[in-house]
């Protein structure tokens, strides 16, 4: 009786709860992202301790060997995961990346350390496309990318301002630990809900095969992109205008308060106004774009939002500009879903690990060069941020920095004008990206209304 109920158990854990669907990769992402957005404020208050001399270069090197690890390592875990399963790996990369939480008030050195290693599996991203993937089909597709993209700004929505709460009444110690039984609770979801969307004759079909070399190395994937000039240009265009917005990420929430003097709470209240509109940029506004102007005119509107965006952070130096300028980078967020779909339309359905793994290294090669670029920038424009004020005290009364940590200039973000540019020229790039028609030739000769390309199921799901 009692190993029948051991196999019924461990029957049921590889199971998981229903079927495959976009919501077990929702709720995956949510909980992952939602435990590291409460670690925001305390974030910011470790790194400057630790580091107190050139706090926001440290922080550029910890995330370029982070983002280098995630180049390297990310091929090798698609192509593993169109072998094994996605459920397995997904399992892995949330461990590894959550595992320096707890490490953040016990051990700030190896906490530091332990972000940098787990760069080789922070790849989440590149297993939830590929488990999308798998349980959609290609006119679906872009929908279902563009509500996970959503899900990770909705777990940025609160989770900053009540890591800012919590810290300020409670102490950081009570946010981290918030923070890992969250992380604890995604990896139970993984194990306990989440079934397996590879489909078994897949999986047993590419069970015995090996995995080679070429298949693992990053670089063999870059020049085997080379050989299809449309992946090639939809790479380039990801690099040119994902490097920026990863630096951006990473100095952004220094910036605004060192720079633009917002306080602990505006700032909280400013990535949840951001987040929201972001939501709302990557349901209902990317699925209208992608139906009537179609994939690569979408990706252009994106592109055509970062620009002014960028542009605009680089040359506003009041609050109200940088209010705007946000509901700016909230419509440019409907990019990256959009490139998404337009790569996984181009690769076969075994494929969709090694082709969203592809793009998830060109992101995380993006994640180690931009913190570090605008880093040496803001370094090199004498933008310093060595005398930062403590952000944890009183939640209600944040005062203003009584120093003003830097002159006013005509460009008060280099960096953020420089990273316009490089989207400029993306923006060119994926001028040059050939437009997939939609339909079938067989289809041809239907009317546009017919066509099965403007038909989104997941837009007739309630739930959604």
């Amino acid at each position: 009786m009692t190993h029948v109920c051991v196999v019924s158990l461990s029957f049921q854990l590889q199971q998981g709860i229903g079927r495959p669907s976009v919501y077990h990769a929702v709720v995956v992402i949510f909980l992952e992202f939602f435990s590291w957005g409460l670690l925001t404020t305390p974030m910011l208050t470790v790194l400057h301790e630790t580091f107190p001399q050139h706090t926001f270069l440290m922080n550029g090197l910890i995330q370029g060997v982070k983002g280098l690890l995630s180049f390297m390592s990310a091929p090798l875990i698609g192509a593993l995961s169109d072998v094994w399963g996605r459920r397995s790996f997904l399992l892995v990369t949330v461990f590894f990346t959550c595992a320096p939480i707890p490490l953040m008030r016990l051990s700030p050195w190896w906490y530091f350390a332990m972000i940098s290693m787990s760069g080789a599996f922070s790849v989440t991203f590149s297993v939830i496309f590929a488990y999308v993937a798998d349980v959609t089909d290609e006119r679906e597709r872009s929908t279902a990318y563009g509500l996970v993209s959503a899900t990770f700004a909705a777990s940025l929505v609160t989770s900053p301002a009540i890591g800012a709460y919590l810290s300020a009444w409670y102490g950081d110690n009570l946010v981290v630990l918030v923070a890992t039984l969250i992380a604890l609770a995604d990896i139970c979801f993984i194990l306990l809900a989440v079934p397996e969307s590879l489909p078994d004759k897949m999986r047993l079909s590419s069970w015995g095969t090996p995995i080679s070399w070429e298949q693992a190395d990053p670089f063999a994937s870059l020049r085997k992109v080379g050989q299809d000039s449309t992946v090639l240009l939809i790479c380039i265009t990801v690099f040119l205008s994902y490097l920026p917005e990863a630096g951006q990420y990473s100095s952004f929430f220094l910036y605004l308060r060192q720079v633009i003097n917002f306080s602990s709470t505006t700032l909280a209240v400013f990535i949840g106004v951001v987040g929201i509109l972001s939501i709302v940029a990557q349901t209902l506004f990317l699925t209208l774009l992608m139906r009537t102007l179609g994939t690569k005119n979408t990706v252009l509107l994106g592109l055509g939002f970062q620009i002014l965006q960028l542009a605009w952070y680089g040359f506003g130096s009041e609050p109200w500009m940088m209010w705007a300028a946000g509901a700016v980078a909230a419509m440019s967020s409907i990019t990256f879903p959009a490139v998404s779909a337009l790569v996984s339309q181009s690769a076969d359905p075994d494929k969709q690990g090694v082709v969203q793994g592809m793009i998830t290294g060109i992101r995380g090669l993006c994640n180690g060069l931009g913190p570090a670029l605008y880093g040496f920038i803001f370094f090199l424009f004498n933008v310093e941020f060595n005398s930062m004020d403590p952000i944890q005290g009183d939640y209600n009364i944040d005062p203003l920095p009584l120093d003003s940590p830097t002159e006013r200039a005509l460009i008060p973000g280099p960096p953020f004008l420089l990273g316009a540019c490089t989207v400029v020229i993306a923006f060119l790039v994926a001028l040059f990206i050939p437009e997939k028609t939609s339909c079938s030739s067989s289809s041809s000769q239907l009317p546009p209304a017919a066509c099965d390309a403007d038909f989104e199921p997941l837009l007739h799901d309630s739930i959604v």
